[in-house]
């Protein structure tokens, strides 16, 4: 049975796109999150669909949690027999709006966790990804200043890694998380981009898709705010407003279902280097935002960013060099 690993799969649209795999498409999973046991519950809720599941820690902010996760993935594969992945799912992602804070690598956190560790992911398993496999990355209409979910939490900053990474340092006043989360999507665009013009380039038929989930108010960036203010955007009235003002919304069911399907189903299989995205209740391709299609500051951004995981030319796939 083919194997999906999602990262973040155990709770939010996570979890719903791993229930979805494994009850409807009957896929086995790996789970990859930071806490072995907020994943246990999930994972045993998911067996009683009838298939396997997997779970490995993971944290996506530090590069030596992702190689060590990447080889554990790969022991799997090998122990399952079936040697490959048929989509790899960069889900797991963070906000914050408290003080700038740094990963163990030294790395501004949000960067770091929802950008920079599935970079280094892909990079390590692209490889293992089945023939006409799928990699997807879930990011967010907040990338894009220009429409009310980017205006909503602050103007996605200059796709440059380098300064992303070591922002607030040296004295220098900090982006505000907002900034942060939004410029971490936008990367995440830019990289799905990236990657589908080096998988054509090398001839494979991977697909690398960005999918836009909408705003979804059980999950998301929401759940940094006071606990009052989490149950008002809960309320009916809010969302329709919300929606209403221009906001791309989306829901657990319909956005988690979504990604299931596009991960495993034939009919996505050549959407590769597209957007699509969850927009109140339906499933649509839609334009990101101007400098996501600039392809010479995409490059740019992918040999910086090699260089901050300290990507080695043993790691580096052939597909992707």
């Amino acid at each position: 049975m083919p194997i999906v690993l999602i990262t973040g799969g155990h709770t939010g649209i996570g979890f719903q796109c791993a229930e979805r795999l494994a009850c409807h498409h009957r896929k086995d999973l790996i789970l990859a999150g930071r806490s072995m046991e907020r994943m246990k519950p999930a994972a045993e809720k998911l067996r009683s669909y009838g298939v396997k599941v997997w779970t490995i820690q993971l944290d996506t902010s530090s590069m030596r949690s992702v190689r060590v996760a990447s080889e554990i993935v790969r022991d799997i594969l090998s122990e399952h027999l079936c040697g490959t992945l048929q989509a790899l799912i960069c889900n797991a992602g963070v906000s914050s709006s408290g003080p700038v804070s740094y990963s163990e690598d030294g790395y501004e956190k949000t960067f770091a966790t929802n950008y920079l560790g599935h970079f280094l992911l892909t990079e390590l398993l692209c490889d293992a990804i089945a023939p006409k496999g799928r990699i997807l990355l879930v990011v967010s209409g907040t990338h894009d200043p220009d429409t009310m979910d980017g205006k909503m939490v602050g103007r996605a900053a200059e796709p440059d890694a380098f300064a992303l990474a070591h922002d607030g340092k040296d004295g220098q006043k900090p982006l505000a998380g907002g900034r942060h989360y939004s410029t971490s999507k936008l990367c995440m665009v830019m990289m799905a981009y990236e990657l589908h013009r080096r998988l054509r380039k090398s001839e494979s038929h991977i697909a690398s898709i960005a999918y836009d989930p909408g705003a979804i108010p059980e999950t998301g960036l929401i759940r940094n705010l006071p606990l009052p203010l989490q149950a008002f955007f809960r309320l009916p009235p809010v969302k329709w407003l919300v929606a209403h003002a221009g906001v791309t919304t989306g829901s657990l069911e319909f956005s988690g279902n979504r990604l299931a399907d596009i991960a495993v189903e034939k009919q996505y299989a050549d959407d590769s280097g597209k957007y699509l995205q969850s927009s109140n209740g339906r499933l649509i391709e839609a334009r990101s935002s101007r400098v996501s299609y600039d392809g010479e500051k995409a490059q740019q951004l992918w040999d910086q960013t090699k260089t901050l995981v300290k990507l080695t030319t043993e790691e580096e796939p052939q597909l992707l060099s």
